[in-house]
């Protein structure tokens, strides 16, 4: 479990968006087996059940080893009024579901979410194969059993396919053997991690002052005081198409001197610097560095 303590007050439930057998559900049970899993259509949804007290936390997809960002994940955070306590990482596995009429000869089109279609973009195209956007993946697999059409097929999970009562023609499409989204876990009050206690990531949103190299000078203090930043995302707010918010994650504590110093120097030549949470760092970061250290990096499957 990656969470340390959980609040008694609050209900025994994690929220996730999509519907049952959603790989957020299964994040969910993965990292929380003892909270119930509750479904919510949106993003909004799932963080607003959290404010609202309906949930303990809510487990949210923020990005993926090979389609990237979760698309609206950085809009909705800074307004959502919570803070992160924990992250987890997911080996996603992809399945190719229809009706038990159906086969790999009859389907033509392929539904899913947009990020699981990408990361089957390859086999997908190598069948033959029409990919469908739909609003996540087990309503996709939701949507193929109720219209019982042996020309259409799904991308979901498997527990999606025992849900639904649907057939898996072809197991694990995931183009790359490493796909892993990571999620975040979101709370109503901070729980930030004690320092000391072991690695800990920070992540945090700041705005760079509207001068030239404002950018690079803010993130001199991060190089030279030796703190490592795994993550550093831009995005466009208010239609202004100024690359003024950025997203980051570091290694480390804030009470850590080598913080405190970056994030000073960051202050220097930013005028917003919001901080989500501090939290453990989840175990596969460790994994995947030795995998990496060993060369033993991960290959596109053979098609």
């Amino acid at each position: 479990m990656p969470h340390r303590t959980e609040p008694a007050d609050t209900p025994a439930k994690i929220s996730y968006q999509g519907e049952p057998g959603a790989n957020s559900h299964l994040a969910a049970r993965e990292a929380y087996p003892d909270l119930e899993p509750v479904a919510y259509p949106t993003f909004e949804d799932a963080l607003s059940a959290v404010k609202s007290g309906e949930t303990r936390y809510a487990m949210i997809p923020i990005e993926n080893s090979v389609a990237g960002r979760v698309a609206d994940i950085h809009h909705l955070l800074p307004d959502a009024g919570l803070y992160i306590v924990a992250e987890h990482f997911l080996r996603v596995r992809h399945q190719l579901m229809a009706t038990e009429d159906a086969s790999l000869e009859t389907i033509k089109r392929v539904m899913s979410h947009t990020q699981a279609l990408g990361q089957c973009r390859t086999t997908l195209r190598r069948l033959g194969l029409k990919p469908v956007p739909e609003a996540d993946t087990a309503g996709s697999a939701r949507l193929v059993a109720e219209r019982n059409d042996p020309t259409t097929a799904a991308i979901a999970s498997r527990l999606a396919a025992e849900i639904y009562g649907l057939k898996i023609l072809k197991s694990d499409m995931e183009d790359e053997t490493h796909n892993t989204t990571r999620f975040v876990i979101l709370a109503k009050d901070p729980d930030d991690a004690e320092p000391g206690n072991g690695p800990v990531m920070t992540t945090f949103l700041f705005r760079v002052r509207n001068v030239p190299a404002a950018l690079y000078k803010a993130l001199g203090g991060f190089a030279t005081n030796g703190v490592n930043m795994t993550k550093l995302e831009s995005y466009q707010e208010e239609g202004t198409f100024n690359a003024t918010m950025f997203f980051a994650d570091i290694e480390g504590h804030p009470v850590d001197r080598s913080v405190q110093l970056a994030l000073e120097e960051l202050s220097f030549f930013s005028t917003q610097i919001t901080i989500f949470g501090t939290y453990p760092a989840s175990p596969f970061r460790k994994e995947a560095a030795e995998l990496a250290a060993s060369g033993q990096i991960p290959l596109k499957r053979s098609s």
